[in-house]
């Protein structure tokens, strides 16, 4: 009954949602057209491929990892984890400096039924084609006791993995796990800041400075400062069915927000001013922009009342549907 609890905190945030179109230079959006992925919930930009993305369903599919061609939305590789147990609730999924791809299977929709979750990694592939690799698995517990997530981070300089909490008793947060993995043992992740969002993803820029967070109806943007995030704003998200992932480009310069469902699109929102990261702020021609994306949040322009009141029945009609799969899910297990 938790999602349904969301509706009035849904309605609250749709003033800082926005549908923003594409700028020219911006990436196109795409359609998912695999009829195998009908939940994805974690996207990742390869580092590797230019314009492919990395994505898995988020339970119910097995050990597998989709990497989709922004171009055609044609899937053109599908990868098989071996060496691990039977995945659980896979939610999130990130790449990191070492070329690793990094598996969150953290998902816990009964909000600490599991007393430890795991984290996949392996390779990202040189070759786009369908493969077997051999994934090491890691036990992960969280110092305060078990919860509910769906956004893993991995840092693009340090490496170290972060895990972002879904509001639960006294709210969401951050934890960072140790410096390294360990195959032995569990890895206790601790936490390092309160996160106010209903978190259903999260990813670095690629140079390290900004930390975006998403939730099924809006998103915050914080600068990376000293291993901790600072605030800086809320964001532009696009109306999707159920808001579940989101990626920077190679670039820095958009975020690319994913969804569940059959037929999902991903769509871009561009960034300017403070949210840029720190690499890509010297080529921002936009300039001045501090708070919300391109024709986001602060920008008048991009609401209407007719666009205010079709967007509140969607995102109601949307809570309810998303707390009925939810509670249909918790009947599985």
């Amino acid at each position: 009954m938790r999602s349904l609890l969301c509706a009035a905190g849904a309605a609250g945030v749709l003033m800082s949602v926005a549908v923003v179109p594409a700028a020219a230079d911006e990436p196109e959006k795409f359609t998912i057209g695999d009829s195998r992925i009908t939940e994805s919930s974690g996207l990742a930009a390869s580092r590797a491929h230019p314009g492919v993305y990395w994505t898995h369903n988020d339970s119910d599919d097995g050990p597998y990892v989709y990497g989709v061609d922004a171009k055609t939305g044609r899937t053109v590789a599908t990868i098989t984890l071996r060496g691990i147990g039977d995945p659980r609730d896979v939610e999130a999924i990130s790449l990191g400096p070492d070329g690793n791809i990094y598996v969150g299977d953290i998902g816990d929709n009964l909000g600490g039924k599991w007393d430890h979750v795991w984290i996949y990694r392996f390779p990202e592939p040189k070759e786009l084609r369908d493969a077997t690799v051999t994934a090491a698995q890691f036990d992960v517990k969280y110092a305060d006791g078990p919860r509910n997530a769906e956004a893993l981070m991995v840092h693009p300089k340090t490496g170290r993995v972060y895990i972002a909490s879904k509001k639960q008793g006294g709210g969401g947060a951050l934890y960072a796990g140790p410096e390294r993995l360990s195959t032995s043992g569990t890895n206790v992740f601790r936490k390092v800041a309160p996160i106010d969002l209903w978190v259903t993803d999260g990813a670095f820029s690629p140079d390290g400075t900004r930390l975006v967070m998403r939730s099924y109806f809006g998103a915050r943007i914080y600068r990376w400062q000293d291993g901790r995030p600072k605030d800086i704003g809320s964001v532009g998200v696009p109306i999707q069915q159920q808001g579940e992932s989101v990626t920077f480009t190679p670039d820095g310069r958009t975020l690319m927000y994913g969804s569940e469902g059959a037929g999902s699109e991903v769509q871009p929102v561009g960034l300017s001013g403070e949210q840029l990261p720190d690499a890509a702020a010297g080529d921002d021609a936009g300039g001045g922009a501090t708070d919300g994306a391109k024709g986001g949040a602060g920008d008048d322009s991009s609401f209407s009342p007719g666009l205010v009141k079709a967007g509140l029945v969607f995102v109601l009609a949307t809570v309810v549907v998303v707390g009925l799969r939810r509670l249909f899910r918790r009947g599985r297990r």
